[in-house]
């Protein structure tokens, strides 16, 4: 069994894929091709966004629109505590400072009160100017943007979507990666929609925040790629990427948003009454990178995960370590944020993905009663 079974993937789509990659190879068209342009296109017609900007990977697309904001030493940017460390190390890495703030025990998510607590606290404790939010549409989850936004407009601050793991997750009928002032995602293989390698994308409506990242993207060019006109960066996504991705779209939308959600609703029917399922929000709908499931303590955490192993059925832990524990944050304040200290000894992911067979599912769904002696 597979965590996420990008094989089983191929397998399905194999003539597409080599089809579409061998024509970029007879093209030789491999850096800005045409199936980016393409992708690009789709992409921002799928989300809802007059934009998409692609990029080498979604790391490069949280640093890009932080740049093209012009973030940096002063500055005050609210991410989860409960996430990947790239949603922090952007921040940093621009000079500004990342205030932790403590995320929602049902949903992962960053939690709206707290959000609003941390930003008080940085406008009358600190000398910190509060400037972004970035909240994180974990494990396919979409964050509560309704609220963000508000306390986002009620503070004059931006918000941009990390929608890394959120790609096709939707609040009514509005797509991750259309909320906020900008949204990035990334197409890291294991992610809902995943490339063979590393990519990453930019959404926004904004015309001027769309040509200046162009520009940050490919060495801070002009006109053409031999007139700089600033300091920028290397960070384009290949060609070949792009097509696998083309093919993929079509798989996405046509089964695989449908397909996990399938898989969702078997794994909480037979799940439900054990451990805590994940919770989806009246009006949500999750892409579900990951279907994660709490229990009650670390070790009981530690004992399934033990346990499951010896059956072959594989699990993960996202994430073990709150941001603001992460070494590298270590000249900063540290929260007491209890929720993420709880999830993080509490949370374990199950295999999940789009080809994940009844059997399969009711294989691991068997063995995690057979661990509670139901």
């Amino acid at each position: 069994m597979e965590f996420r079974d990008l094989k089983a993937q191929y397998n399905n789509y194999k003539k597409e894929i080599d089809n579409r990659i061998e024509q970029v190879m007879m093209n030789s068209d491999f850096i800005g091709g045409k199936e980016v342009e393409i992708l690009e296109e789709r992409l921002a017609d799928y989300v809802g966004v007059k934009h998409c900007i692609t990029c080498a990977n979604g790391t490069d697309a949280l640093t890009l629109v932080l740049q093209a904001w012009g973030i940096g030493k002063g500055d005050a940017v609210f991410i989860p505590d409960f996430t990947f460390f790239a949603t922090g190390e952007v921040v940093s890495y621009e000079g500004a400072t990342p205030i932790f703030v403590d995320v929602d025990k049902n949903t992962f998510n960053i939690d709206s009160s707290d959000l609003e607590k941390k930003i008080l606290e940085v406008i009358h404790n600190t000398d910190l100017i509060p400037k972004v939010i970035i909240p994180v549409d974990l494990f396919g989850l979409p964050a509560d943007y309704n609220a963000i936004e508000d306390i986002a407009k009620k503070y004059n601050i931006l918000v941009l979507e990390d929608g890394a793991q959120g790609f096709g997750g939707k609040i009514g009928n509005k797509v991750a990666c259309s909320f906020g002032d900008a949204a990035t995602t990334s197409f890291f293989p294991a992610k809902p929609l995943g490339c063979y390698g590393d990519g990453g994308a930019i959404f926004t409506n904004d015309d001027n925040l769309n040509d200046l990242i162009r520009s940050l993207k490919f060495h801070g060019k002009s006109d053409h790629k031999y007139n700089n006109v600033r300091i920028g960066m290397n960070s384009r996504l290949d060609t070949i990427q792009a097509a696998i991705l083309n093919v993929k779209l079509d798989a996405f939308i046509n089964h695989e948003f449908e397909d996990v959600n399938k898989v969702y609703e078997k794994y909480n029917k037979g799940l439900k009454n054990i451990v805590k399922v994940p919770i989806i929000p009246e009006n949500f709908l999750s892409s579900f990178a990951q279907y994660t499931i709490t229990l009650n303590s670390e070790d009981e955490r530690n004992n399934l995960q033990k346990y499951l192993k010896e059956f072959d059925i594989p699990t993960n832990i996202y994430y073990p370590k709150p941001m603001h524990k992460q070494s590298a944050f270590g000249n900063l304040e540290m929260p007491q944020n209890k929720n993420t200290i709880e999830l993080c000894k509490t949370v374990l992911s199950l295999p999940m993905h789009p080809y994940l067979t009844d059997s399969d599912i009711n294989f691991v769904i068997s063995k995690v009663k057979d661990f509670y002696n139901i």
